[in-house]
């Protein structure tokens, strides 16, 4: 989503790489199944779009930060995208997924490791969920040590924690409200869905990378707080896109089978719309069906577009990114291109 200079793309990784090797190292001199436990998690974290710290160079830059002088600007900027792998590591976990990419995950790598080994399926998968927990918990405590020993004056680090710490708070929130929200006998409210996407994805991956971006920026405290509103209703607008792709997408836009959602019966705000319309009892009955099969899949996408749903949620994604770029229009000019740019790429994923 975002463009940026192949060195800068370079020094990401470099970043990225140099704490995941330090943390190897002290590992190494542990034991061998510590070492092979952050060895797996190195491997999750390798391979990523590093999203979340491109948004903070690219926050950095547009506020008028210059890179000689502020040497925190790369381990914060990894921090991120610990942040990032040690979340997917553990919604993992929650989802009881072995695979990430095609590839066994931190969690489906320890449980063939315990299968391997003689132990049964019960006592493998047990292996498996403690490992998933354990190298997200690194990871997150990784994060947190980049920033908390990052080279800055102590206001800055005291200002670049509190925004790590309000995202991993909030996100936390909004997984243990999303996993409540498929398991609740009833339907969830849409606006207590919208919140929730908010919650998941908005803070960690929008607001906080670019907040953190504008706080080493030595941005302006008004024009922070106006960018970080803008880009949180953009995060919100990203996640529904993302709902959107998971039930209408197609298998290129979703790297996986079309429909997952549906077939995975996930409680999205698309889901409530179309069961607070006149077809409620037509949606309910193909939901049900959706997990049976691709036909029964795509007569629940038909359904759903029919019920009116995917024309509101697609309103509401359009007016989030209306917002988003009327907050941003007073702004300075490279912050407000920056906010309008993401816009535009949430707007192009809409399937």
């Amino acid at each position: 989503m975002i463009a940026l200079a192949s060195d800068t793309a370079d020094r990401i990784d470099e970043a990225v790489e140099a704490s995941l090797a330090a943390l190897a190292a002290r590992a190494a001199l542990r034991a061998p199944h510590l070492d092979e436990l952050v060895t797996a998690a190195r491997r999750a974290a390798s391979g990523g779009k590093r999203f979340r710290p491109a948004l903070t160079i690219a926050a950095f830059d547009a506020f008028g930060g210059t890179r000689d002088d502020t040497p925190e600007l790369w381990p914060v900027a990894a921090a991120f995208e610990l942040l990032h792998t040690a979340f997917v590591i553990h919604d993992d976990l929650i989802d009881r997924d072995l695979e990430r990419r095609g590839a066994p995950n931190v969690g489906g790598e320890f449980r063939q490791r315990g299968l391997d080994r003689g132990a049964t399926a019960q006592a493998a998968a047990e292996l498996g969920d403690a490992a998933a927990v354990l190298a997200g918990d690194l990871l997150l405590a990784e994060a947190v040590r980049l920033v908390a020993m990052a080279p800055t004056d102590p206001d800055r680090r005291d200002s670049l924690l509190g925004i790590l710490d309000e995202a991993v708070l909030v996100s936390a929130a909004g997984e243990l409200a999303d996993v409540e929200h498929a398991v609740a006998q009833r339907p969830s409210p849409a606006a207590q869905l919208v919140a929730t996407a908010h919650d998941k994805t908005a803070v960690y991956s929008f607001a906080a990378p670019l907040a953190a971006g504008a706080v080493m920026a030595g941005a302006d405290d008004s024009d922070r707080a106006i960018a970080v509103s803008a880009v949180s209703s953009i995060g919100l607008a990203f996640q529904l896109v993302d709902d959107l792709i998971g039930t209408f997408g197609t298998r290129t836009q979703a790297g996986r089978a079309p429909g997952a959602d549906l077939r995975a019966r996930k409680q999205t705000a698309l889901i409530a719309f179309a069961r607070a319309s006149a077809q409620q009892a037509s949606v309910d009955e193909a939901l049900e069906r959706a997990p049976t099969g691709p036909v029964a899949v795509r007569r629940a996408q038909r359904v759903l577009q029919h019920s009116g749903a995917r024309d509101r949620l697609v309103g509401l994604v359009g007016e989030l990114l209306r917002d988003a770029r009327t907050a941003a229009s007073g702004l300075p000019v490279a912050p407000r291109d920056l906010i309008h740019a993401l816009a535009d790429r949430v707007q192009e994923r809409i399937p």
